[in-house]
């Protein structure tokens, strides 16, 4: 009968452990699975045991890729899952990596909710797109409008932001006819995210002043 014959710390993945068997490398699960798969040196290896380990090292191989990922930028928790089940990891083994992730606040998806609308906001997205990208990323309706409440603290705040897009845009269209520019400026902040009979009066009075014609 196969037996564990140890369990070395892995110098790459801090907090993991190699898994041997009959002196071979069998899989590297998180030290918390040891004890709960009745992990030690000198066990028998029998195929319950065998398979313990193997879906141990699936939840360790999906939680280290959901931390090489947020490395790079956050993430909300559904469009992540998504991605790694893209790249093949088991359902339940993202599951259990997921929920670690979400306990230690490593993934929050009111405070990605919150970055994602200041930094697109700051790019010139309105309210509608922002609703539109962040249901797109599976963000809750709760944590989206709690974004936008915070970034848009006033009532006239978008409008105001509105403005400032529309007479940008309006100098650059200086050379087109009145009502053709008047056009693409409404498509162009409803591409943006804002809409609304608001946007049609601020473009009008955009056109009316001096930057605008």
């Amino acid at each position: 009968m196969a037996r564990v014959t140890a369990l070395e710390p892995d110098p790459r993945r801090p907090g993991a452990l190699r898994v041997l068997v009959d002196g071979k490398l069998f899989c590297t699960v998180d030290q918390s699975a040891v004890q709960s798969g009745g992990l030690a040196v000198g066990v028998e290896w029998d195929a319950a045991r065998a398979a313990g380990a193997g879906c141990a090292a699936d939840a360790e191989a999906a939680w280290r890729a959901i931390l090489r990922a947020l490395e790079r930028r956050p993430h909300a928790t559904a469009d992540l899952r998504r991605r790694l089940l893209q790249k093949g990891h088991p359902p339940e083994a993202l599951d259990q990596a997921i929920g670690r992730a979400l306990e230690t606040r490593l993934l929050d998806d009111a405070e990605f909710a919150r970055g994602f609308v200041a930094s697109r906001s700051a790019r010139g997205r309105g309210p509608a797109r922002l609703r539109r990208d962040l249901k797109a990323l599976g963000v809750a309706d709760e944590h989206i409008e709690r974004a936008i409440a915070s970034e848009w603290q006033q009532p006239g705040d978008i409008l105001a932001r509105a403005a400032e897009l529309a007479r940008k845009r309006a100098r650059q269209l200086a050379g087109v006819p009145r009502e053709a520019r008047r056009r693409r400026l409404v498509a162009y902040l409803a591409r943006r995210g804002f809409s609304g009979g608001g946007i049609v009066e601020i473009v009008g009075r955009v056109l009316r002043t001096d930057g605008g014609r």
